[in-house]
């Protein structure tokens, strides 16, 4: 099995800092196992882990329990007005062992992770008074240093002194099957080719907003996953990170 790293430039100056105060941007496009590589570095690290991803999709779910927005429909100016009605916050859950989202105070973890949500999340991802609320709130979850991040424009939007920065990418038929076989794990009907039709369209949303859109930081380093295991990646990670912070 090939390992490969598309890239290996110099990490920043700044790497010389201890490994107990620096943060880590985990960009990429969908399904790229962002949020399981940040979530092993958290544990691993001791750090904060913070799914940006799961802040655009609450919002999302808000949109649309106020029948705001659905595939063929946005009402902006609707959203804009209340937002300031959305709260998100993270809460720690000891057996899962990560944090779960919260939107006014109630668990949407599961809500925020269907298919629904995932072919409409990139529509509001798109609204530049979103995106200024939540990187606000992002940049202050990480002014402590000591956090993983993963998201779209971490690592150039959020976090761009980053010391760590790593952008994700798999061809789109790799990433259509593992979100497949993870919604049809927990028992959602769904069929292959819906899926990759949503990794698709995202992956062009995404690329194509006016506002912030999905690039890879200068600095970062790209690791092609396609063909690589979960423990295969956290590995190759944790190597650069030693290799440049121990």
């Amino acid at each position: 099995m090939k390992k490969r790293i598309l890239a290996t430039q110099k990490l920043s100056d700044s790497a010389s800092q201890k490994m107990n105060n620096i943060t880590i941007a985990i960009d990429g496009f969908s399904s790229t196992g962002k949020s399981t590589l940040a979530k092993q570095l958290a544990n691993h690290l001791g750090y904060v882990y913070v799914d940006t991803g799961a802040m655009y999709r609450a919002v999302t779910y808000f949109a649309m329990q106020h029948k705001l927005v659905s595939e063929d429909f946005l009402d902006k100016e609707g959203l804009l007005n209340k937002l300031p009605e959305i709260k998100l916050h993270f809460q720690f859950n000891a057996d899962l062992g990560f944090a779960e989202m919260f939107l006014n105070d109630v668990n949407v973890e599961n809500e925020i992770r269907t298919i629904e949500v995932s072919r409409l999340v990139s529509k509001i991802a798109e609204i530049s008074e979103v995106r200024a609320k939540l990187v606000e709130q992002q940049q202050a979850m990480g002014k402590n240093k000591g956090i993983v991040m993963d998201g779209r424009d971490i690592g150039t939007v959020v976090f761009p002194d980053a010391e760590l920065k790593l952008f994700m990418t798999a061809s789109a038929h790799t990433r259509a099957k593992r979100r497949f076989d993870e919604l049809a794990e927990k028992g959602q009907l769904v069929t292959y080719e819906e899926v990759l039709q949503n990794v698709q369209e995202r992956d062009y949303i995404d690329t194509h907003r006016d506002d912030s859109p999905l690039v890879k930081a200068h600095d970062a380093i790209e690791i092609d996953n396609s063909t690589l295991t979960k423990k295969e990646q956290f590995d190759l990670v944790l190597d650069l990170i030693h290799k440049f912070f121990a």
